[in-house]
């Protein structure tokens, strides 16, 4: 027994805390007012957790809550294929062959042919060797990084990273430095700072999701080339938005050679659940022996696999989601911007509102709900600004833009909130 569990069961060291005492406590700092979450439902302000029931009957763009039609404004599925009867069909399919589950890992009952056939296909849209799935894009990133990496290596990470890429990082025995969001020239300082004897990976988004501004991938590449380092890049906002094939950024702008890691999700334009690196053979074979995520966990169920194998064939075979989700996005940028707000600049679908005012944006949030459309709220720290983030895609329309503007005109005036508090100094 330990001495000082016995001291404190007699007393003699004062009152011991509880460790969930934080958890009666719990709130955020929103604007200088701490909010717990039970005080923003109290109040009407909460905007987190809505449930939503289905799109059975719904048009494009649009999606149930309860027995009210929501236009769906907040959600990443860009190709809008979560619903495609190919892929649903597919899903299907697959339940009926497999059954729902393998019970194991990969590394011991859990493969299917249908993992390797994804697998496959997957690293042939990205051009590398191999590829290897994972239970979740998080999973992805966290198990990649912390897998790939050891002690004396060096992680050089943009200062704006996904959630997922800086717990991997944290978790990594590499030292980690941060450069200067999308700043090639700090870039290119904090390689040069490197020891020569130490092994350095960049480490950064194609896409970055909560802001929607695009990596200078070729200046990252040329600097890899420069200070024999290696790139990791995470596509997950990429992959489907961007390239000829849908291969993401990198494909777009010709440098697929530079990256050295390639990270993709299936939980946006591939319409399932999961997420996948690609790169040589050698890499992907020493991370599925050492990334731990990977090893002690059970395998994608197969209708998720089969999902993102027909999302992969319906993508390839329709490149005019890409290019009608594109311009709607062009449109509604233009539109925001001509009404004087504050819209980040971008050529992607996420299409971010600066809100300055944390109560404003969860009170535009409500109400922009109350009239039956639904976009995100995103709070810093998770981007630079607060923001009311939009996500278009292929499901939308001018139409959807039109009935968007409409309801942020209304709520606006309702909450006399003028354009210029959500507008760029």
């Amino acid at each position: 027994m330990r001495a000082s569990s016995s001291r404190n069961a007699q007393g003699g060291q004062g009152v011991r805390g509880d460790i969930l005492a934080k958890c009666q406590n719990y709130g955020r700092n929103l604007g200088g007012q701490f909010v717990r979450p039970c005080d923003a439902q109290a109040a009407g302000l909460y905007v987190y957790f809505h449930t939503f029931t289905g799109h059975d009957g719904c048009p494009p763009g649009e999606i149930w809550m309860g027995d009210r039609r929501i236009l769906m404004f907040g959600c990443n599925d860009y190709l809008d294929l979560t619903n495609h009867p190919k892929v649903k069909e597919a899903a299907a399919a697959a339940i009926r062959r497999y059954g729902t589950g393998s019970s194991g890992s990969r590394l011991l009952n859990g493969t299917l042919d249908l993992h390797v056939r994804a697998e496959a296909e997957l690293a042939a849209l990205v051009r590398k060797e191999d590829a290897m799935t994972f239970g979740t894009g998080f999973q992805t990133n966290y198990a990649a990084l912390a897998g790939v990496t050891e002690k004396g290596d060096v992680l050089v990470c943009d200062h704006n990273l996904h959630a997922s890429l800086v717990d991997g990082a944290l978790r990594s025995p590499a030292r980690i430095v941060r450069f200067r969001h999308n700043d090639m020239d700090h870039l290119a300082a904090c390689l040069e700072s490197c020891a020569p004897d130490e092994k350095v990976l960049i480490v950064t988004e194609s896409v970055f999701s909560m802001e929607g501004d695009t990596a200078d991938l070729a200046g990252t590449a040329g600097l890899a080339r420069r200070y024999q380092a290696r790139v990791f890049v995470d596509e997950a906002h990429g992959i489907g938005v961007f390239g000829p094939g849908g291969g993401g950024l990198a494909e777009e702008l010709g440098v697929l050679d530079g990256m050295d890691i390639i990270m993709g999700t299936f939980s946006k334009s591939l319409a399932s659940v999961g997420g996948f690196v690609a790169s040589t053979r050698p890499v992907i074979e020493y991370l599925k022996h050492t990334a731990r995520p990977f090893v002690f966990s059970a395998s994608l169920p197969p209708a998720s696999v089969a999902a993102v194998l027909a999302a992969l064939e319906v993508m390839r075979a329709e490149p005019e989601r890409r290019q009608r989700m594109h311009r709607v996005a062009r449109h509604l940028r233009q539109e925001l911007r001509a009404r004087g707000y504050w819209v980040l600049d971008g050529e992607t679908p996420i299409v971010p509102i600066v809100v300055p005012d944390a109560i404003a944006l969860f009170r535009l949030c409500s109400c922009l709900l109350d009239e039956g459309v639904y976009a995100n709220p995103v709070m810093r720290p998770a981007a630079k600004h607060n923001l009311l983030r939009i996500s278009v895609t292929a499901a939308h329309d001018e139409s959807h833009v039109a009935r968007l503007l409409e309801a942020l005109d209304v709520v606006m005036r309702r909450l006399e909130i003028p354009v210029s508090a959500c507008a760029a100094d």
